[in-house]
Parts: C-alpha cells; sequence; structure tokens
C-alpha cells in the first residue's frame, strides 16, 4: 500500500462496471445485427477497461510513490518466487484431471482426457488464442494494478479477496448476451453452465489473489497464471458437467489455502493509513 494516498474503490469499480457494461452490452446488440464483425472491437475495448480506468487513476494521481509502486510491480521479476509458480503450474492441470476422472462414474467419457480439436467459442476475425492472453494481460493489468490494491487498502485480506472476487464474476455478466462468446455458448446450451461459470469465478478469484500477494504482489505473475487458466481451460475435451465438478474441486484447494495459510488471510498489515 502507498502510505500517502487514499485508493477510491468506489471510483474504480464503478466506473469499470459502467463503462465496460455499455461497451459489451452495445456489442451484444451489433453481434445479432452487424454482419461484419466489428462488434468484435467493442467486446476488446471493454475487456481493456479495467486497465484503462487504473492507468488513468494511477497515472492521473500526481502522486509519484503510486507510480513507481505499480511500475515494480510489474517488472520487477525479483517479486516472483518461482517455486509458488511452478507449484500452480502442476496444480491447476492436476484440478482439471482429477474432475474430468471424477465425472466418469456420472456417465462422463474418457476422451474428455484428449486435446480439444477446436476452441470453444469464437472470437471473430481475432485468433481466439490472442483473445485468452489479452484477457489475462488487460484483466490483471486492472484489477492488481488498483483495483485489489483499492479493496485491500480498507480490508483484510480475507475480504478484500471475497469481494474482489464476487465483483470480479459479476463483470462478466455481459457477456452472456454477445453472441458466439464462451458464456454465450455455455448459457444456452445450459443456464446451470453459465451459473457454474459466474460461481467458479469466485474461488478462483481467492487463489489469484493468494498467488498475488505470495508472488510480492507482482502483476506480472498473475498475467501468467491467469494465461495458464485459461488455456489449461480450453486445452483439453472436457465437458461442462465435468466444470461444474471442477469448480467443487477448486473450492476444495480454495479451503485448503485459506486453513493452512489462515495468518495472510486476517492480517492488517497491508491497511494504509492513507486508506480512509
Amino acid at each position: 500500500m502507498i502510505p500517502n494516498y487514499k485508493y477510491k474503490p468506489g471510483v474504480y469499480f464503478t466506473t469499470t462496471f459502467i463503462t465496460t457494461y455499455a461497451l459489451w452490452f452495445s456489442a451484444a446488440y451489433l453481434s445479432f445485427h452487424d454482419d461484419s464483425g466489428m462488434y468484435i472491437l467493442l467486446a476488446l475495448v471493454g475487456m481493456m477497461v479495467p486497465f484503462l480506468v487504473s492507468f488513468f487513476m494511477i497515472f492521473m494521481s500526481k502522486n509519484s510513490d503510486l507510480k513507481k509502486d505499480f511500475i515494480n510491480r510489474l517488472i520487477n521479476l525479483r517479486l516472483i518466487r518461482p517455486k509458488v509458480l511452478l507449484a500452480f503450474l502442476l496444480i491447476m492441470p492436476l484440478t482439471i484431471l482429477v474432475s474430468i476422472f471424477l465425472s466418469l462414474p456420472f456417465g462422463g467419457s474418457t476422451s474428455q482426457f484428449q486435446f480439444a480439436e477446436e476452441y470453444s467459442f469464437s472470437s471473430g476475425f481475432v485468433p481466439v488464442f490472442l483473445t485468452l492472453i489479452m484477457a489475462s494481460t488487460f484483466e490483471e493489468l486492472g484489477w492488481r494494478g488498483y483495483g485489489f490494491e483499492s479493496l485491500q487498502s480498507r480490508h483484510t485480506f480475507f475480504t478484500a479477496s471475497i469481494v474482489f472476487s464476487v465483483l470480479w464474476s459479476l463483470w462478466h455478466f455481459p457477456l452472456i448476451f454477445i453472441n458466439h462468446t464462451y458464456q454465450y455458448e455455455i448459457f444456452h446450451e445450459n443456464i446451470l453452465y453459465a451459473v457454474n461459470f459466474f460461481v467458479s469465478i469466485i474461488p478462483m478469484g481467492v487463489i489469484i489473489s493468494w498467488l498475488y500477494v505470495k508472488n510480492g504482489k507482482s502483476v506480472l505473475a498473475v498475467i501468467l497464471i491467469h494465461i495458464i487458466i485459461n488455456s489449461s481451460q480450453e486445452a483439453l475435451q472436457m465437458t461442462q458437467f465435468a466444470k461444474c465438478i471442477e469448480t467443487l474441486v477448486v473450492t476444495a484447494v480454495a479451503a485448503i489455502i485459506f486453513i493452512s495459510d489462515k495468518e495472510i488471510f486476517f492480517s492488517k498489515e497491508q491497511l494504509s493509513s492513507g486508506a480512509g
């Protein structure tokens, strides 16, 4: 935290939500009324909003310490703990494999262990793999650049991570109305699968926040972690039912982390005297 700066979480999240929702609902309308595919541009700009708002609030703050802190968390490789990242590299794929295995007694197919032949959604003229990377990068530049920091300046890590995860989940809501998006596809396959998507973000958000703190609040580290998550979800022929099971597995992992590291979850050391 920056002791001589008063974070403004209300301003940040309100601006981010209003701007993103305006862009994404506009994209949703165009996705059914414009064959040019230009709605993708609006969707991509909406995806960048958390970063754009974060960048504006940091660099228009006239606070040199806030700017230096952001740059340091972005480029300082010494903040990253390789062992923690390596553990996550193993945990995430293992979580997916366990979830698929647990789906087998319920009629799940062993073909889910095979590599996916295509992506589960379309992003128009923008390659899907590039969309996944862009989403991971711009979201974390914004969420960790300012958003999560603003919440943690006023609350314990536990409260900040829960509030952030719920807000992060709700932020994705308009995507279920944009034709061809992943959220649109699963919503029209089964509304329960869409509900599972939004629920799954909450424990995953807690885990990512924990990894963020464990890696010295390195923005670069969480960008890499987010890319791993997005890519791994598309790697295998995993069914939506198995992803429902995955939500339970991820929740269990989050609970284990919470139980084993309670001290960090309820620590108030990060609270800034200038938080107000």
